[in-house]
């Protein structure tokens, strides 16, 4: 049986655990809306009571990140009924110089393992997305995307009736 080879999604030869900002996409396993209760259309960003079971301890794990990684910053996030959105930034010392940090990927496996295991199985694909912040611009567009992100549920690319 001949495989395909997987498409490459991470920049050749960059650094993931250098300073900087990362948008990063992670969703749950064929798009099952299992983070909210009520999925559909809403008119703001979901307060606690909107999140499921599930999407609690989602939500919990994301706020642990900088606990256990302490040059990590989480600069926004949403958790969406089938997947998340972080905007994490990796802190260097005063002076600019990067800290010993985890990669990107090493923090989001922490996260996705410690979710599992509240849970008692994996809910997640098997890869996440990344995009390396380039500018301000960037940036800002990204983390307005994040807030704006539960109002345009509906016309979301992840979006699937239920």
């Amino acid at each position: 049986m001949e495989h395909k080879e997987r498409k490459q999604i991470r920049l050749k030869e960059y650094d993931y655990s250098s300073s900087g900002v990362y948008f990063i996409t992670v969703c749950v396993k064929d798009k099952k809306p299992l983070l909210w209760n009520n999925v559909g259309a809403t008119s703001g960003r979901p307060n606690d009571t909107r999140l499921s079971a599930y999407g609690k301890i989602v939500d919990d794990a994301i706020l642990k990140i900088p606990i256990h990684y302490p040059n990590i910053k989480i600069d926004n996030y949403v958790v969406m009924p089938n997947h998340i959105h972080l905007l994490l930034s990796i802190e260097g010392d005063i002076d600019g110089r990067p800290l010993v940090a985890p990669t990107i990927s090493r923090v989001i496996q922490q996260m996705k393992g410690y979710v599992s295991k509240q849970i008692g199985h994996s809910i997640w694909q098997k890869l996440f997305i990344d995009h390396i912040i380039r500018n301000e611009r960037d940036y800002i567009e990204h983390y307005t995307y994040i807030d704006e992100n539960p109002v345009k549920w509906e016309l979301d690319k992840l979006y699937i009736e239920t």
